[in-house]
């Protein structure tokens, strides 16, 4: 396979796509999603590296940018976007970057990705010395992630490629690259599929490893949730009762008297319950 060209190859396991019923195409949707975990485990050491890359700089006070353009920008605003509610933490301090800004959110802003003046100047923007840049690219070839990645060393913050192709320029502009290889997609070219179910997957990992190795868990508790809403207050709940033993009642009337804070709440419960 052409390494120029890794994320445009044809997979010969779909030369007939269009003249398979429903079951065959699904089933075979189904076994390529099957290579996404083994592409993801073999990068493992070096998503390791982001993770504690991202780790060191939110101690020193450095965030996390996501940048990408199309379906890997999406993805890296999506991750960025959970991660206030589920962690507790500021909307600043992860935040995802796309190429055409919100509008492309909702629909492709064609050129986007080729604009590499607006990947520098969107760094230069939102980017500060001591943070970490995550430029998102299947192909590794986006012009505004590649540049975005440029103007984030240039800045002084740590940069991270995530993308399907270990030959790219995007992995060769990032102190780490983590290379996923997914394989030729079902319709070719179509990188939101195994390279989009795959890049999800590692921003998964990016965010949430770094959450806990920062201590914005106790052990698989959300302890720093914001409870925002009806669903979110009965899972503080139920993190108060299973972390303190107390009744409903009282991890209610905890959670009320700390601002809804399950962290507070069962500080105050265990500091209550000591002799």
């Amino acid at each position: 396979m052409s390494e120029e060209r890794r994320t445009e190859a044809r997979n010969p396991r779909a030369a007939a796509l269009a003249s398979f019923g429903t079951r065959e195409i699904l089933e075979l949707m189904n076994d390529e999603d099957g290579r996404v975990p083994a592409a993801v485990r073999a990068a493992i050491p070096e998503i390791a590296r982001a993770v504690d890359t991202i780790v060191a700089s939110f101690a020193s006070g450095g965030r996390l940018r996501y940048v990408g353009a199309g379906t890997s920008g999406r993805l890296g605003v999506l991750d960025a976007s959970e991660a206030p509610p589920t962690f507790g933490v500021e909307p600043e301090l992860v935040r995802g970057i796309i190429a055409g800004g919100d509008a492309a959110l909702r629909g492709a802003i064609e050129g986007a990705e080729d604009d590499d003046a607006a990947g520098a100047r969107d760094v230069r923007a939102w980017v500060r010395p001591g943070d970490v840049v995550v430029g998102i690219s299947a192909s590794g070839r986006a012009r505004y992630a590649v540049a975005a990645l440029v103007a984030a060393r240039e800045v002084g913050a740590r940069t991270v490629a995530l993308t399907c192709d270990p030959a790219a320029p995007l992995a060769a502009a990032a102190d780490i690259a983590v290379a996923l290889d997914v394989g030729p997609e079902v319709l070719a070219g179509s990188s939101r599929l195994k390279a989009g179910t795959a890049t999800k997957l590692v921003l998964n990992m990016l965010t949430t490893a770094s959450m806990v190795r920062s201590g914005r868990t106790k052990g698989d508790l959300m302890i720093d949730l914001r409870a925002a809403n009806a669903k979110l207050r009965e899972r503080a709940i139920r993190i108060v009762r299973d972390e303190t033993g107390a009744g409903e009642d009282a991890a209610r009337a905890a959670l009320d008297a700390n601002g809804w804070s399950a962290r507070a709440a069962i500080d105050a419960l265990e500091k209550r319950a000591r002799p």
